[in-house]
């Protein structure tokens, strides 16, 4: 059974987010120009824009400052996760493990100017997850979809109570691994978990409320 909905704020206004009181401007602005510069042009398995601004929004609200993200692709989501992180404070581990993406990544966050913000680790996920000491207090999966559950395992004991575990591709149909990742989280008494639709795909919005 999916239990309630955490408050989570998504804006769904055409245009990038608008900047949070007390932000950098001129990264506003760089950032900001980046995004709508490459509007539709994200491939290789990056998130659509709709989706991008749910986990910045979702960084935002509830302040996260130690983010990992799994699967990087040529790092759309990571700039939107590091750009909600440079108003909160906080730096983003994200990983890849094809050398042509994570190359691209590196370049799309020194150009979009959140590169400070962003330990991009050319690496198996597999293993490098187990080896990160943590604690993180926001996850984005976005890997192989029969990983998820792993990566949870593998993931919860270093994610903070507050934090939020978050997934890509939720919605998809039968056979990616993305159900029973979902039914793990779910029967999980000290998580809370929702989907929001965003572009169609769905993403998972774990938050963990106690040990």
């Amino acid at each position: 059974m999916r239990v309630a909905a955490l408050p989570v704020l998504v804006l769904l206004a055409a245009s990038v987010a608008a900047p949070a009181p007390g932000g950098d401007e001129a990264l506003d602005r760089n950032v900001q120009a980046f995004l709508e510069k490459n509007r539709g042009a994200w491939h290789d398995l990056n998130v659509p824009w709709e989706d991008g601004r749910i986990l910045h929004d979702l960084v935002l609200k509830n302040r996260h400052t130690r983010a990992l993200e799994i699967g990087t692709s040529t790092g759309h989501s990571g700039v939107w996760i590091a750009w909600a992180l440079a108003r909160t404070g906080g730096k983003l581990v994200t990983i890849e493990i094809d050398p042509s993406r994570h190359a691209q990544a590196v370049r799309n966050f020194e150009e979009a100017g959140v590169a400070a913000l962003v330990d991009a680790r050319l690496a198996d996920a597999h293993e490098l997850v187990k080896q990160l000491p943590g604690p993180f207090d926001f996850v984005f999966s976005d890997a192989d979809k029969g990983w998820y559950r792993q990566y949870f395992l593998d993931l919860d004991p270093k994610l903070e109570v507050g934090g939020c575990f978050t997934a890509h591709n939720v919605l998809r149909s039968g056979g990616s691994g993305a159900e029973e990742f979902l039914a793990e989280v779910r029967k999980r008494p000290n998580y809370r978990t929702t989907v929001e639709t965003g572009s169609g795909e769905g993403i998972s919005i774990s938050c963990k409320l106690s040990r």
